[in-house]
C-alpha cells in the first residue's frame, strides 16, 4: 500500500450514523471509479456495520474494518468524551495516522471533541502555536479556503501568518495548478484601516509574498468574500465563525425565499418551467453539501470534520476533500511553508 491514499473513517460519528456515512462512501466510490489508488480504514461496531459494508461492494483488498464498540456521543462535553472514548471509533480513526500510517482522518462527530482528541493524539506541528479550522466556501470562479472558523477566538500576528501559510498549502493541495491568493478579512480595504494586529500582520504578509508561497492581495471586506479575486481568506476564529454563520443564514434565506416566490401562484409556477436549468445551476452552486468538510490545520496530520447533520451526499464530498489533500501532499506543503517563515525570522535576527 506504499502508493495508496489511505483514509481513516469514523463510521459512527454524526446524525444517522453509520448509514449516512456508509452511503456517502458508496457515492464517493461511484463518483471516483478511476481512483484505484485508494485504501479505507473503517472504524465502527462490527455487528452493526459489517453487512452494510459488504452491500456497498467495496473490494476486500480496498478496505479494512476495525471493530470499535464505543461511540462518542454528540451531547458529551469534550473532557467526558475523552475519558470514555479512548477506544472509540473517533479516537481510533485519528490514532490510525500513527498506528496504521493513514494519510488523513474523517469524522462527522462532535467538533469540539474531535479537535481536542486530534490535538492530544497528533500534537501540533513544530513552530505552530494554534491549529486552525479551515472551511471551503464557493465564490464566482471556484472556491475559497477560509480560516480560522472558530478554533481560536483570539489570535496573534504569528497565528494569522501561520494561518496564511497553512491555508495556502491547503488550497494548492486542492488546486496544484493554481496560485494561492491570500487576503486578510477587515472592515475596509485601505492599509490605514483595521486594528493594530491586522496592520502588523499586513506588513509581514507583504514581506512573505516575495517568497512565492502565495500572492498577498491585502485586505478584503465581508461583501467581497465571494468575488473570487482571492482564494485564501484569513481571520481570527471569532470573526470567521460569525462570517460563516452569516453566510449560511444568507444562503438559506435566499433559497427559501426564492422557492416560496416561484411557487406562490400559477404564473410564477409556469415561469419556473422556462428557467428550470438556470435555477438548477443556481441551486447547485449554493448547495452546502458540495463544500462539506472543514479541515484542522497545524497538527502532525490532517483531520477532516464533516458536518454532523449533512446527508450521504455531503459526507461523500468530505471524502473528496480527504482524497485531494492527501493526494496533493498537503502536509509536505505546510511544512515547507512553515520553514520559510522560520528562515525569514532567522534572517531578521
Amino acid at each position: 500500500m506504499v502508493n495508496k491514499v489511505k483514509i481513516s473513517i469514523d463510521l459512527m460519528g454524526g446524525e444517522n450514523a453509520p448509514n449516512k456515512n456508509l452511503e456517502g462512501i458508496d457515492l464517493f466510490l461511484k463518483r471516483n471509479k478511476k481512483n484505484d489508488d485508494l485504501f479505507l480504514y473503517l472504524f465502527g461496531d462490527k455487528n452493526i456495520v459489517e453487512e452494510k459494508i459488504k452491500k456497498i461492494g467495496i473490494p476486500d483488498i480496498s478496505y479494512k474494518l476495525i471493530d470499535t464498540k464505543i461511540i462518542v456521543s454528540d451531547s458529551l462535553p469534550a473532557l467526558s468524551a475523552i475519558k470514555k472514548g479512548k477506544d472509540s471509533s473517533m479516537w481510533k480513526s485519528i490514532e490510525s495516522q500513527i498506528s496504521l500510517d493513514a494519510d488523513v482522518s474523517l469524522s462527522a462527530g462532535n467538533t469540539g471533541v474531535l479537535l481536542v482528541m486530534s490535538k492530544m493524539i497528533l500534537k501540533t506541528l513544530e513552530d505552530v502555536d494554534k491549529p486552525a479550522l479551515a472551511g471551503l466556501w464557493p465564490n464566482k470562479t471556484g472556491l475559497n479556503v477560509v480560516l480560522d472558523l472558530g478554533a481560536n477566538v483570539e489570535c496573534s500576528e504569528k497565528n494569522l501568518i501561520d494561518f496564511s501559510e497553512m491555508g495556502s498549502a491547503l488550497y494548492q493541495s486542492l488546486y496544484p495548478n493554481e496560485k494561492a491568493k491570500v487576503a486578510l478579512l477587515n472592515i475596509g480595504s485601505e492599509e490605514i484601516k483595521g486594528t493594530e494586529l491586522l496592520k502588523s500582520t499586513y506588513a509581514k504578509l507583504k514581506i512573505l509574498d516575495s517568497i512565492g508561497d502565495f500572492q498577498f492581495l491585502g485586505y478584503i471586506e465581508g461583501n467581497q468574500i465571494t468575488d473570487g479575486k482571492c482564494n485564501v481568506i484569513v481571520t481570527d476564529g471569532f470573526t470567521g465563525n460569525v462570517a460563516l454563520k452569516t453566510a449560511e443564514g444568507t444562503a438559506n434565506f435566499l433559497t427559501d425565499n426564492l422557492k416560496q416566490a416561484l411557487s406562490s401562484n400559477i404564473f410564477s409556477k409556469f415561469s419556473t418551467l422556462f428557467s428550470y436549468f438556470a435555477l438548477k445551476k443556481f441551486k447547485n452552486k449554493l448547495d452546502p453539501r458540495k463544500y462539506n468538510g472543514a479541515i484542522f490545520l497545524g497538527l502532525n496530520g490532517p483531520v477532516v470534520k464533516s458536518h454532523g447533520s449533512t446527508d450521504a451526499v455531503g459526507f461523500s464530498y468530505s471524502l473528496d476533500v480527504c482524497y485531494k489533500i492527501a493526494k496533493g501532499k498537503m502536509m509536505n506543503k505546510i511544512k515547507s511553508n512553515m520553514n520559510h517563515i522560520k528562515n525569514i525570522n532567522n534572517e531578521a535576527k
